[in-house]
């Protein structure tokens, strides 16, 4: 599943590549991804350009002339720029296409990703982008607001550190990684966490998001770029997807249990 830094190595990446477009068409092949008119959808992007592309959480936020596009990838959403005159593949959903006879395609698998298109003025008052919490690398991101977020939680800080309302962008994989940088069990519930745990929770968030920023982002099995980028901090992580493998630190082997539905590594030496 793309998390932060996948989300924003494709806004990157698209940046430099679709900017001021002219949108020549748009071709809906499965509706239910667009929570949004379809005509007025069509209508509006026809004729239109992405004049930038920004971000929040891992909403992907397209920026047209009175309006955005918000795009959220879910689990498998992948962007492709292909030429227009190439075979629409199977799982390629949504056909964005320029008149300079290329697209933007949507390719989706598991079809859960979503698109919306609201008017500039909305923007802040919209439910997805209302919801999202501070992300890692905010400067307001503090000790303070994480003990009042956890306070009187009783869910395993695992769970918690994935709800998007508290650090937003922060996925399965980043979580292992924060929690085992922090040295803190992920079975621990969140009303137990300490300040001091909080601040190494901060810190190793914005220093292990800003560094798969900077190398690509992740490529996995449930994750790989589909725009010619290639993540390389898979060679970086430390426990996630490392099961029995020894611990950087200790040399225990790495375990893994399910928390709350997820599968979640660690070193149960080094994260007592």
């Amino acid at each position: 599943m793309p998390e932060l830094a996948e989300v924003e190595t494709v806004r990157n990446t698209l940046k430099e590549r679709i900017l001021n477009k002219e949108i020549k068409d748009v071709n809906i092949i499965y509706s239910k991804i667009i929570e949004s008119d379809l005509e007025e959808f069509k209508k509006v992007l026809r004729n239109n350009k992405f004049i930038d592309i920004k971000r929040k959480g891992k909403w992907l936020i397209f920026e047209l002339k009175d309006h955005y596009l918000l795009s959220h990838l879910r689990m498998e959403g992948k962007y492709f720029i292909k030429d227009t005159k190439e075979k629409i593949e199977k799982h390629e959903h949504i056909i964005i296409s320029f008149k300079d006879n290329t697209d933007l395609r949507y390719h989706d698998t598991r079809k859960f990703g979503r698109m919306k298109l609201i008017k500039k003025e909305d923007l802040d008052k919209t439910i997805e982008i209302q919801k999202q919490g501070k992300e890692p690398m905010d400067s307001t991101l503090s000790s303070k607001y994480l003990l009042e977020k956890f306070k009187g939680k009783r869910l395993p800080i695992k769970t918690v550190l994935l709800d998007q309302e508290i650090i937003s962008g922060l996925g399965n994989i980043y979580a292992d990684e924060v929690l085992f940088a922090s040295l803190i069990h992920p079975l621990k519930e969140a009303k137990d966490v300490t300040k001091e745990e909080c601040e190494r929770i901060i810190k190793s968030s914005k220093e292990i998001i800003e560094k798969a920023i900077s190398l690509g982002g992740t490529t996995i099995r449930s994750y790989t770029s589909s725009l010619g980028v290639t993540g390389h901090y898979q060679d970086y992580l430390k426990v996630h997807k490392r099961e029995g493998m020894p611990c950087v630190i200790c040399n225990n082997p790495i375990k893994r249990i399910k928390v709350g539905g997820r599968s979640t590594y660690y070193c149960e030496h080094c994260q007592k």
